[in-house]
C-alpha cells in the first residue's frame, strides 16, 4: 500500500472508515458545438511534470473572443464561440457563454483539516475522502501542466481543507514553480491555510517557489478563537504566520470570516493588530457553504456593517476599489492609534461574495482535492477529470472535458437569486473544506 500523504504530526485527526461523498450529476456537454479559433495543438499524452526539464518556450497566445461589453465600457457586444470538444482543434483557453475567460485555478489538495471552523465543517461525523481517491502528486502537477502552459492560467491558489497536512506540499509547490506561462513567467503561487505548522514549512515552501499566504484568523481573541474553531489554537497559527513573515513570504493576507457577535469590537482590534505587523487584511462574508445549520441570513454581516464598525473605531478609510478586478475590494488606511498602540498606514479588504457579488468578472476555476471542475465556488455541478485521466486521457482529452464544464459556467451564483441572499440557492453537496476556498 502507498504510503499516505498527510503530515501525522499536523493531523491530529480521529481515524474513521472513510466514505466517499455522494456524485452530483455530471451535466452534459453537447458533442456537435460551433468551433472556435482554432489554438496551437500540442503533443498529448503526457502523465506527469518532469521536474529538471528545460521551460517550455512561451506560446503566443491565439487572439481571444471578444468578451461582452461591460458596464461603463464603450463597443458593441460581440458573439462568443462556443469550445471545441469532441475531435478536431482543441481549445486553448478556458472560456465560458458569457465571455469570461479563465485565469485563476483555486486548487485543493485535500478535504481534510485539523480545526474544525463552525461556518466551514461540522464538529463531528464528517468523513474524508478515502485517500486512493485523492489527486496524487503527479496528477496535480500534470493538471496544473495542462492549466499553464495549455489553457493560460496565470495564478495558482493551493487550498484544502488545510494543504499543509500533505507532506508533499513542497514537491507541489515546486512542480508548479517550474511551469511557464504563456508570458514567460512562472505562475503566481498563492497558499491558503490556517497557519499551523507553517513555522516549520516556511522556508522550504519559499524555497520550492511559494510567492504568498493567506492565513484564516477570525479573531484575536484566543477564547473566541477556540469558540469558532472548535480548537485552543491561536498561539500555533500566530507562530506560522510569524515564521512565514520571517521566511520572506509577501505579501502575508489574514483572512477573517464578518460575523455579527461582537463586530464592533472585533473588527477594529484584528485591523489595527494586522496594520501593525505588516499583514493585509480581508474580511470575508460569511457563505453559505458550511453545514446547513450553521449558516442563517442574519448572521451575513455586509461590506457596509464591516466599514461602518471600523469608522466608529477611527480609522480613517478611502476606498481604491477592485485592483485588478480581484474579488476584494480595497480601502486604504491611513496611519493612526488606537487603544493598543500606533499603527502604521496600510489597506483593508472585504470580499462581498453575498451582498455585492462580483461574478460579472470572474476568473477562475477550481478543481477539488478528488479532481473535479468546479467552475463555481457555489456550484452543484462538478465535472470528473480524475477518472478519465486513470482510465488513460490524453491531454487534449482533458482539455475538452475541461473546456466544456466551463462552457456552463453560470453567469452569477445565485445566492442573490431571490428573497434574502437567495432563498432559492441550491447548495454544493460538498462543504466548504472538501470544495477549497
Amino acid at each position: 500500500m502507498a504510503p499516505s500523504p498527510f503530515d501525522g504530526r499536523v493531523a491530529e485527526m480521529t481515524v474513521r472508515t472513510p466514505v466517499a461523498l455522494p456524485t452530483p450529476a455530471v451535466r452534459p456537454v453537447p458533442s456537435a458545438l460551433p468551433a472556435p479559433p482554432a489554438g496551437p495543438h500540442h503533443d498529448a499524452g503526457s502523465t506527469g511534470l518532469e521536474r529538471g526539464r528545460a521551460p517550455l518556450a512561451p506560446e503566443a497566445p491565439a487572439a481571444l473572443p471578444a468578451l461582452t461589453a461591460q458596464a461603463g465600457q464603450a463597443g458593441p457586444a460581440a458573439p462568443i464561440t462556443a469550445p471545441i470538444t469532441a475531435g478536431g482543434a482543441v481549445p486553448d483557453r478556458l472560456t465560458d457563454r458569457h465571455g469570461r475567460t479563465v485565469r485563476d485555478l483555486r486548487l485543493s489538495i485535500t478535504d481534510r483539516c485539523n480545526l474544525r471552523c463552525t461556518y466551514c465543517m461540522p464538529a463531528a461525523g464528517l468523513e474524508w475522502l478515502p485517500t486512493p481517491d485523492l489527486l496524487t502528486t503527479a496528477e496535480i502537477g500534470r493538471l496544473a501542466r495542462v492549466a499553464v502552459e495549455r489553457l493560460g492560467v496565470e495564478r495558482i491558489r493551493l487550498t484544502g481543507g488545510e494543504p499543509l497536512l500533505r507532506r508533499d506540499l513542497e514537491e507541489i509547490v515546486a512542480a508548479v514553480a517550474d511551469l511557464r506561462t504563456r508570458r514567460g513567467t512562472k505562475p503566481d503561487i498563492g497558499l491558503t491555510t490556517n497557519g499551523l505548522g507553517l513555522d516549520r514549512r516556511a522556508v522550504g515552501l519559499r524555497e520550492a517557489g511559494l510567492d504568498r499566504v493567506n492565513v484564516s484568523i477570525d479573531t484575536l481573541d484566543p477564547a473566541e478563537y477556540a469558540r469558532v474553531t472548535r480548537r485552543d489554537r491561536l498561539d500555533g497559527v500566530l507562530r506560522g504566520v510569524a515564521g512565514a513573515q520571517a521566511a520572506g513570504l509577501s505579501p502575508i493576507k489574514i483572512n477573517a470570516v464578518a460575523m455579527p457577535d461582537g463586530l464592533a469590537e472585533r473588527a477594529p482590534r484584528l485591523l489595527g493588530e494586522c496594520l501593525r505587523r505588516g499583514w493585509s487584511l480581508r474580511f470575508i462574508e460569511h457563505m453559505p457553504l458550511g453545514p446547513r445549520e450553521s449558516w442563517r441570513a442574519e448572521d451575513v454581516v455586509g461590506a457596509q456593517q464591516v466599514l461602518e464598525a471600523l469608522n466608529a473605531a477611527g480609522f480613517e478609510l478611502h476606498a481604491r476599489g477592485r485592483p485588478d478586478r480581484r474579488p476584494a475590494a480595497v480601502w486604504d488606511v491611513a496611519a493612526g492609534a488606537d487603544r493598543e498602540g500606533a499603527y502604521p498606514a496600510g489597506t483593508v479588504g472585504i470580499i462581498a461574495s453575498v451582498t455585492a457579488p462580483f461574478c460579472s468578472d470572474c476568473d477562475r476555476t477550481r478543481l477539488t482535492a478528488d479532481g473535479r471542475v468546479m467552475t463555481c465556488l457555489f456550484s452543484a455541478q462538478e465535472t470528473d477529470l480524475r477518472g478519465p485521466m486513470r482510465a488513460g486521457a490524453s491531454d487534449d482529452d482533458l482539455i475538452r472535458i475541461w473546456a466544456g464544464a466551463t462552457w456552463y459556467k453560470p453567469l452569477a451564483h445565485g445566492t442573490d437569486a431571490s428573497g434574502r441572499y437567495g432563498a432559492d440557492f441550491v447548495r454544493p453537496s460538498r462543504t466548504m473544506s472538501a470544495i477549497g476556498g
